[in-house]
């Protein structure tokens, strides 16, 4: 009796050969878009059609087959993968590699492989074969942020991240041209891409960019340093403030002058309308009017001529012995120098009482009030003139 190996080769005689499955690696990587190739074959003595089987094993379901190959018809499961999987090799050439097109990250997983053909002894699991496949991707392009206010004397921190990347990109900020620098630990955190720059100064303004990367790809973004020194700050945020204050007068100056002007509108309304509602127009009495120009000139005449014929030469004159009645009814008399005033036609003579004022206002009152005096003649008891 002879024995054979793991292949069938004859050792110490004829035997029957042994089914075997082999891969190239165990672990397969991919770029996502790109394609792949999971490479498999099998060894056997026999000539008959091998029945073929890929299943995928993911994390987060159950196995499932991909593709089948049995009595030599090749069937592509309803998957995700169909349009995109196949066999790359004719099967009976004993290559059972598969292609996948156009990878994506849910592809990754775990592909096995059985191969079973009639007549052929297997040991077990031999027939069974195990790939990795790991499908990167790419960092998305990150986002740069500044955080912080960078005037000079202060700290900021400058951030970098991608939404997507597998597995996580790391990250390198560096200072770019004309003033080339590189960053390390502590100012740097390339896990989670952060950039601590403290004591800031003029000298570190500047064009700074972040490299994300990973096994998959790069990506890149950039971002403007402007330290400013803190006198231009405060010159700034004075003259924020100056405009807004410049602002708040003008407003409070035009209220108060348009609540002037309309305080002002409505006090004249009211006076003009109190004038209109209140006053009564003066009435000229009846016993101030003047007399006409020509019965003055008349009156005058008469009482001189009298006063000449019948007044002895030495006499006073004309004056002492006129009565002067005002236009407001007031009396003056004659003046004379000392003495008792001498008796008229034997009796005796009594001062004459002033007219009573019409309506009682006195002399004075009459007088503001436009009066005027008028010489009138005097008179005898009798009524003629003297």
């Amino acid at each position: 009796m002879h024995a054979c190996n793991s292949k069938g080769s004859l050792v110490w005689g004829v035997c029957s050969a042994v089914l075997e499955v082999h891969v190239g690696t165990g672990s397969v990587f991919s770029v996502e878009g790109q394609g792949v190739v999971l490479p498999a074959w099998y060894t056997s003595r026999s000539q008959k059609k091998p029945y073929v089987t890929w299943l995928l094993d993911k994390a987060d379901a159950d196995p499932f087959q991909i593709l089948t190959y049995l009595d030599g018809v090749v069937k592509v499961e309803e998957t995700e993968l169909k349009p995109r999987v196949g066999f790359l090799y004719p099967v009976l050439t004993h290559n059972i590699s598969v292609f996948i097109n156009s990878t994506r990250e849910r592809d990754s997983g775990q592909y096995m492989c059985t191969v079973n053909v009639v007549d052929d002894a297997t040991s077990t699991g031999k027939n069974v074969a195990v790939i990795n496949l790991t499908v990167l991707v790419p960092p998305a392009p990150p986002a740069c942020q500044l955080r912080g206010s960078p005037a000079v004397g202060a700290n900021v921190t400058l951030s970098c991240a991608s939404e997507k990347g597998k597995p996580s990109p790391t990250y390198q900020w560096q200072r770019m041209a004309p003033t080339l620098q590189v960053f390390f630990p502590p100012a740097q955190d390339r896990a989670r891409g952060t950039l601590k720059l403290t004591n800031l100064s003029l000298d570190m303004s500047g064009l700074y960019k972040c490299v994300a990367e990973n096994q998959a790809g790069s990506a890149e973004c950039r971002i403007i340093l402007e330290v400013h020194s803190t006198r231009e700050g405060a010159i700034i945020a004075g003259a924020v403030l100056g405009s807004l204050g410049a602002l708040a007068t003008v407003a409070f100056f035009a209220r108060r002058l348009v609540g002037y002007r309309r305080k002002k509108r409505d006090g004249q309304e009211e006076a003009a309308n109190e004038i209109k509602e209140d006053a009564v127009a003066p009435k000229t009495p009846s016993w101030t009017r003047t007399p006409p120009a020509d019965a003055i000139s008349k009156t005058s005449t008469l009482s001189s001529i009298a006063g000449a014929r019948d007044r002895p030469y030495g006499a006073s004159p004309l004056s002492d012995t006129a009565s002067v009645l005002t236009a407001a009814g007031s009396y003056r008399g004659p003046h004379r120098a000392g003495g008792c005033p001498p008796p008229t036609n034997g009796a005796p003579w009594h001062p004459p009482q002033p007219p009573a004022t019409p309506g009682g206002l006195p002399p004075s009152s009459l007088a503001r009030a436009g009066a005027v005096p008028v010489m009138v003649p005097a008179q005898s008891r009798a009524g003629s003139l003297v």
